[in-house]
C-alpha cells in the first residue's frame, strides 16, 4: 500500500521540509511569542524588533545558507516579498479591531 498523504507530510517534515500547514504553524510560534512580549513590551516596539530580528536573520541566511553573491538582488527580492506578504494581511478582514478596541 502506497504511503498516504498525511504519512509523505510527516515524512518530508521529518527531513526538514514545510508543507503549507507545517508553514503557518511555525508562523503561528512567532506571532504567539510577539504576543506574549506584548503584554510587557508596546507593539510600536515589538514590530520593529521583529522586523530587525527578521532582516538579521534573513541577512545570515543570505551569507551563510544560500552564499547569496548578488546582495541587492536579494534585498530587491526579500522587499517584494514582504511588501506582498504586508499587503495581503493588511487587506485580511479577521485582523479588523472589534468594536471597542483602539
Amino acid at each position: 500500500m502506497p504511503p498516504t498523504k498525511r504519512q509523505e507530510r510527516r515524512a518530508l517534515r521529518k527531513e526538514g521540509v514545510l508543507d503549507t500547514t507545517a508553514f503557518l504553524n511555525l508562523a503561528a510560534k512567532f506571532i504567539d511569542l510577539a504576543n506574549r512580549e506584548n503584554q510587557r513590551v508596546p507593539a510600536t516596539d515589538l514590530h520593529m524588533a521583529f522586523l530587525w530580528a527578521a532582516a538579521r536573520y534573513n541577512a545570515h541566511v543570505a551569507k551563510a545558507v544560500l552564499q547569496v553573491e548578488n546582495h541587492e538582488e536579494f534585498v530587491k527580492t526579500m522587499t517584494d516579498e514582504y511588501r506582498e506578504m504586508l499587503r495581503q494581511h493588511l487587506a485580511d478582514p479577521g485582523l479588523e479591531p472589534a468594536s471597542g478596541d483602539a
